[in-house]
């Protein structure tokens, strides 16, 4: 998971809420270049909508986000995701996600949750909010202490096409975690050409910044 992840440097964030918008937003994704996705457990739709886009599309790196219980860490694995996200550090959902092999990302914006996830043997960790948290400045500061353990991060919350090579430039994020490439009114619009370009746009900058 890490390596693809480093390959792509960009996890779009997705909110589902008709689960028919699924599978024409993962061949937008694609056809801008990007096989990664996260659909996060925030609405009805998501477990199905990772099902079916885990059934037609299995070379998509597919996640699911927001997962704050067991049983949607159960629901993720079963409709498919292959790894997980949470916006924070609960051992119990780690211990879960471990346990039905699930590779999991909890949520981190302070000195003591870093050492925290890393006694949990968690060395990619999402850095939420991330702008609110303190930004660029504030994973500079982590990466002084934490860097040489090999902990990588991915930034969510606030991060855009804006900033987003601010943060690809320090060499202790793995990745950003963004929504404008698969913003919720241009899915349920449908205008999925104005998605590839964007994530198109969004490859292209992240490139850049390597």
């Amino acid at each position: 998971m890490i390596d693809r992840i480093l390959a792509k440097r960009i996890v779009p964030v997705v909110v589902l809420d008709h689960v028919e918008s699924a599978e024409p937003l993962a061949e937008a994704l694609l056809a801008g270049g990007l096989d990664i996705m996260e659909i996060t457990f925030r609405t009805a739709a998501a477990e199905e909508s990772i099902r079916r886009i885990a059934k037609r599309f299995p070379e998509i790196l597919l996640g699911a986000g927001t997962l704050l219980d067991q049983d949607q860490v159960l629901r993720a694995k079963d409709a498919g995701a292959v790894f997980g996200l949470a916006p924070g550090l609960n051992p119990q959902i780690i211990a879960a996600a471990r346990e039905i092999g699930l590779q999991f990302s909890p949520g981190v914006m302070t000195p003591s949750e870093v050492e925290l996830a890393l006694s949990l043997d968690c060395k990619l960790l999402k850095f939420f909010p991330a702008e609110v948290a303190g930004g660029v400045n504030m994973l500079k500061a982590l990466s002084g202490p934490y860097a040489h353990t090999g902990v990588k991060f991915i930034p969510t919350g606030g991060v855009s096409s804006g900033n987003l090579t601010d943060y690809l430039k320090l060499p202790v994020v793995a990745a950003i975690g963004g929504s404008w490439m698969v913003d919720k009114q241009l899915v349920s619009e449908g205008k999925w050409a104005d998605i590839t370009r964007i994530t198109r746009e969004a490859i292209d900058s992240a490139n850049a910044a390597r």
